[in-house]
């Protein structure tokens, strides 16, 4: 019997929302394109994506408090 194929992370927050001076989701801090090819991407792709977001949305937004992050 075979497992089933882990969902693939996302830092979607379900707040799609991009900011037209920065071109960054204000969610997730994503760019349109890494948004677009998200599916295409590999596990290690995503994760060092990932690992960038907190500092990007920090710096693209530095009065807005951000939610802590999900483990």
């Amino acid at each position: 019997m075979t497992q089933p194929r882990p969902k693939p992370s996302s830092p979607c927050t379900k707040l799609c929302l991009l900011d037209a001076a920065t071109g960054l989701c204000e969610g997730c801090g994503r760019t349109r394109d890494e948004i677009a090819l998200w599916g295409s991407m590999s596990e290690p792709q995503r994760r060092a994506v990932m690992a960038t977001l907190d500092a990007r949305l920090r710096n693209a937004f530095p009065t807005r408090a951000l939610a802590p992050a999900a483990s």
